[in-house]
């Protein structure tokens, strides 16, 4: 696996034992469109762990659209995170980056265990979107997160 996330096709079924046909129904089938495929490539479009792997969030970054929203983006939660959250921001826990979503009632990004939304103001952060539309940050502070909302219907996290 590269820096950037992708690893070849070939080593991927060779180590999940899997045939290409079988490799191309889960990316075809999956919900989210979490994975990305290049010709002989695969990747996870975002959501990258970074324990363990080689993975970097400047060479993810590089690999993603960075993009300057002009509205409030919107994360999910739960509201025991609530207090930790307003100490020290959303951090990405194990994963590269936190993800947000453009629109209170987005696909992109729904939880089950959500019942309160954060909207963020993304003035000075440096977001990107990946290939499946979720907007990536590394880090945003607890000063951008300027409105709490009770999730009434599915939530984005």
């Amino acid at each position: 696996m590269r820096a950037d996330g992708w690893a070849l096709i070939e080593d991927v079924l060779e180590v999940l034992k899997l045939d290409r046909a079988a490799l191309d129904a889960a990316v075809k089938h999956n919900d989210k469109q979490r994975l990305q495929v290049d010709g002989d490539r695969i990747r996870a479009c975002q959501g990258h762990s970074l324990e363990g792997m080689p993975v970097t969030c400047e060479a993810l970054e590089n690999s993603w659209e960075r993009v300057h929203p002009d509205h409030l983006l919107w994360h999910g939660t739960n509201r025991q995170a609530l207090p930790a959250i307003q100490v020290d921001g959303l951090l990405p826990g194990r994963r590269t980056h936190v993800h947000l979503a453009p629109a209170k009632d987005s696909h992109v990004g729904r939880r089950s265990a959500v019942d309160v939304l954060l909207a963020v103001d993304p003035a000075n952060l440096a977001v990107y979107r990946a290939p499946n539309g979720v907007l990536l940050t590394r880090f945003v502070p607890p000063d951008a997160i300027v409105k709490v909302d009770p999730d009434r219907g599915g939530g984005v996290g």
